[in-house]
């Protein structure tokens, strides 16, 4: 409108140079604005598409990339920043899982290696001294009973690592289901403490209770029992001789169940993977004074089934396990 009233200030004249192209303008203005529409609508949507094509083909190029090189950080364009943003933590977060399940792995077949070591073992001792017993009807009683007590020592050790086979098995192949029932939990404890009297006597180790009475809780009775065993376990593997597992149970807004040994402070570093399946921290201990590394992981399992958390804490030689359950459990 404004280039109309420019060009009507003066009266144009057939014989002007314009003249001509003007008076076409004129007479097909709504033709000529349609058209330009039109030109400047195929301009921008080719423009556009083309620029959104080129976003495809950078983020497929870039989705190659973190297949071919995972290891590398992925660069787009700055307008793909956020998109650029994503891909690379979705890349990180893969790279970490991949390590993962590879160190989960090889700590697994490392395991099961020291397992059929150790197998190995007790079954060679087991049938060299009952091969002994066969072949000596002469043996004194005190030599026949010495020879059988090393290998029914050895058999029962035996036992214990096929356990651990099927204890592999079970974690990763079965799903856990609660049979609940309401538990004297302070029983419960003082029973099982009552129970390994016998093996902290032979490590030279002691208890000190500290458990509150007649908590009463709704819980499965027979895993959380084996999560105690499990704890009270790992506490007397890692506890220095000549000293003292405390074992409390206190009930204030939840309950709270802490088991204390004085052993080799845990790096901070190494708490959180305690929990994980497989882990040992002591890799140069056998499977004759450690255990499968399942343990925690399964006691674990089984405290947050029950809505509960289970978490370790070391400092100044001690190491604390501290369980804490809703009252409602």
């Amino acid at each position: 409108m404004l280039l109309r009233r420019i060009l009507l200030q003066r009266v144009w004249q057939e014989k002007d140079f314009f003249y001509p192209f003007l008076s076409f303008v004129g007479n097909n203005l709504v033709a000529i604005v349609i058209v330009g529409v039109f030109i400047i609508w195929i301009i921008t949507s080719t423009y556009f598409m083309t620029k959104m094509t080129g976003y495809l083909n950078e983020v497929i190029q870039g989705t190659s990339q973190l297949l071919d090189e995972p290891d590398k950080r992925l660069y787009l364009s700055k307008d793909l920043f956020n998109v650029q943003e994503e891909m690379n933590l979705l890349r990180e977060q893969n790279n970490h899982n991949q390590r993962a399940a590879k160190e989960a792995e090889q700590r697994k077949n490392d395991l099961i290696v020291y397992l059929a070591h150790d197998l190995r073992t007790p079954l060679t001792s087991v049938i060299g001294y009952l091969t002994l017993l066969q072949e000596e009807p002469d043996l004194s009683p005190t030599a026949r009973a010495r020879y059988t007590g090393i290998a029914l020592d050895k058999a029962q050790r035996l036992e214990q690592l096929i356990g651990e086979f099927f204890e592999i098995t079970r974690f990763n192949l079965t799903t856990l289901v609660l049979n609940k029932e309401v538990v004297d939990l302070s029983l419960m404890l003082e029973q099982i403490s009552y129970e390994f009297l016998p093996i902290l006597a032979e490590k030279h180790l002691s208890w000190h209770l500290a458990i509150e009475k007649n908590c009463q809780v709704t819980i499965d009775a027979e895993k959380m029992e084996r999560v105690f065993d499990n704890l009270i376990r790992n506490a007397i593997n890692y506890s220095y001789s000549d000293t003292t597992l405390i074992l409390s149970l206190s009930v204030d807004e939840q309950i709270q169940i802490s088991l204390s040994n004085q052993g080799p402070t845990i790096p901070p570093e190494k708490i959180e993977r305690l929990f994980e399946p497989f882990y040992r921290m002591d890799t140069a201990r056998g499977t004759s004074s450690g255990g499968t590394g399942l343990g925690l992981p399964i006691a674990k399992e089984i405290i947050g089934a029950f809505d509960g958390t289970l978490t370790a804490t070391s400092e100044n030689n001690t190491v604390t396990f501290t369980i804490c359950l809703p009252k409602d459990t």
